[in-house]
């Protein structure tokens, strides 16, 4: 039995989807533990090309049983679009692969209103949210206001509910932005129908979890975004409205913070953010085009293209402080053969001092040079390698000085987007 930790060591986008989707095949239950819709998860298998943006990856293994904990916030449109997408391709999604936490906050129209709204009237200082309700979502659930899964079973709490958030969230919005009312009846009409359609999906995760470790069952709990998104220790106001840090894994899924066994890092071989905000190795010429293209750089949620650099290697080291890592995998390593020569951050100089971590003031980052050290790229194929020793001496190299700096063993390396392109050195349920 094990409890494995899954997270992003960037600003997202590091192909956790992959990696959660080759840990699921260990799983007995696969549990995502914050964010909300604003995510995606991207995986290819036999060739088919499948984006998730709530339900666990998992899902496409027919044993294993999903989980959307407590700390996610859920859009419920998109959820029933995502099952009924999954249900159309022949993939069963019931009662009895997949549960909802009751105490599970929901995204209400009103959300998604603000949102926009919000960073519309932002102009050239918006932050590059999403638009889909993530942030005011949150915000009312520390505010004591939001409405959860466990709400929407009960139709008279529900009324009153929303009765009271829309008379202060169309204030909002029509005298300090300037829109449109949201209607009552429409939303609470709707809501009703999707209480009928969820209501059966609606569980205690956290009890269901803690009578699965009793019975010693492999569970995975899977991040959204990336360390660097984090609220509290993120490129902050740059960052999401959650923490995407492992520690949260408890917290969101509802679980003590001891019964952790391992946590992996996903390391994407260069780096990549999506949005505004300071990125120290962005590469806004030639190898960054190169990158981008290649590495097929576009948000899976929202299409946006992502900004490219190289390797931050500052940020990693961060993140493994942060996460208190145990394994890194390392993604789209395939997308740097053919560069002759590749470079690693490895400290930051801002006004002739040399930083070692990461800043938290953003006047600094943001006026940081990269300190690179070079090494010497490769031109071989490696998306045959299925062993650490069939990849090029260079490629060698590279991944031992990432596991060298960081001070923590690769145990997953990705050669290719396919499901078997993959070099599994270590599998981090084997740590238990």
């Amino acid at each position: 039995m094990a409890n494995v930790v899954v997270v992003g060591t960037q600003w997202g986008d590091e192909g956790k989807g992959k990696i959660v989707d080759l840990l699921s095949a260990h799983a007995d239950k696969v549990v995502r533990f914050q964010g909300g819709n604003n995510a995606g998860h991207t995986l290819v298998v036999n060739g088919k090309r499948s984006v998730f943006h709530l339900i666990p990856s998992g899902i496409l293994y027919p044993g294993t049983r999903c989980l959307i904990g407590n700390g996610v916030v859920i859009d419920p449109e998109v959820l029933l679009e995502e099952i009924q997408g999954l249900q159309d391709r022949g993939i069963t999604v019931s009662p009895q692969r997949l549960g909802i936490s009751e105490r599970a906050h929901l995204i209400m129209p009103y959300h998604k209103a603000i949102d926009v709204a919000r960073e519309k009237a932002k102009g050239k200082s918006k932050i590059g949210t999403t638009g889909r309700g993530i942030g005011p979502c949150y915000e009312d659930k520390v505010a004591r206001v939001g409405i959860r899964a466990c709400d929407i079973i009960e139709p008279g709490s529900l009324i009153e509910k929303i009765k009271a958030n829309l008379e202060e969230k169309n204030f909002y919005l029509t005298k300090l932005f300037g829109c449109e009312p949201l209607e009552y009846k429409p939303i609470v009409d709707r809501y009703h129908s999707i209480a009928r359609e969820i209501s059966p999906f609606i569980v205690d995760v956290s009890a269901e979890l803690d009578e699965a470790m009793r019975r010693r069952e492999n569970i995975l709990f899977e991040g959204a975004q990336g360390t660097l998104l984090d609220v509290d220790h993120g490129t902050y106001p740059f960052v999401t409205s959650s923490n995407p840090v492992a520690a949260n894994a408890s917290i969101g899924a509802g679980i003590g913070p001891k019964r952790l066994d391992s946590v992996v890092g996903i390391v994407k071989a260069y780096t990549t953010r999506v949005g505004a905000g300071p990125f120290v190795c962005e590469l806004t010429e030639e190898i960054g085009d190169y990158l981008q293209e290649k590495g097929q750089e576009f948000g899976a949620t929202t299409g946006r293209p992502r900004r490219c650099g190289w390797l931050d290697l500052v940020v990693v080291r961060y993140s493994t402080r942060l996460n208190g890592l145990t394994h890194l995998a390392i993604t789209k390593l395939d997308v740097l053969t053919g560069l002759g020569t590749l470079k690693l951050c490895i400290a930051y100089e801002y006004k002739g001092e040399r930083l070692n971590n990461v800043p938290p003031r953003l006047s600094t980052l943001e006026n940081c040079s990269p300190v690179y050290e070079q090494m010497e790229g490769w031109h071989e194929d490696i998306s045959g390698a299925r062993a650490f020793e069939q990849l090029p001496e260079n490629a060698q190299s590279y991944v031992r000085r990432i596991e060298e700096f960081v001070g923590v063993p690769v145990s997953i390396i990705s050669v290719g987007s396919g499901r078997d392109e993959t070099i599994m050195c270590h599998n981090p349920f084997a740590t238990s």
